[in-house]
């Protein structure tokens, strides 16, 4: 096995992951509620404007994941994964400490820890990214 293998398996399950989130929130698809049933849970926890918001987050995970997954602009395919994942963590899993069991922020951290780590390694042979360096 290769690294590059290795890689390409980690960007397309964590870059796929992320388009499917985001066409629930931007599409209602894989039983999503769309930008109004998105943005009305996120004024109900202090995100406002709520729709706005949800599309924002939607393209973010959208857009995010598919650049990560096809390893294309890899470092700010990252970013866009991780800053989705900080407000995640603040808005609402860190006040429920750190285990997925109770609500808290772990799986958010190893989502970022897997971006970040994608990022400082890159994208790897089987990428976009690779076809121009």
């Amino acid at each position: 096995m290769s690294i590059a293998l290795g890689l390409l398996i980690i960007r397309l399950v964590v870059g796929l992951s992320f388009v499917a989130h985001g066409a629930q929130k931007l599409f209602g698809w894989f039983g999503g509620y769309g930008p109004k049933g998105t943005g009305g849970w996120m004024e109900s926890i202090g995100i406002k404007p709520g729709v706005v918001m949800a599309v924002m987050a939607g393209l973010m995970e959208f857009v995010g994941g598919a650049l990560f997954a096809a390893g294309l602009g890899t470092v700010i395919a990252s970013l866009l994964i991780v800053m989705t994942m900080v407000v995640a963590i603040v808005k609402v899993h860190g006040k429920n400490g750190y285990w997925a069991t109770a609500g808290g922020y772990e799986y958010n951290l190893l989502l970022i820890a897997i971006a970040v780590g994608v990022a400082f390694t890159g994208a790897g042979a089987y990428s976009v990214d690779a076809l121009f360096n």
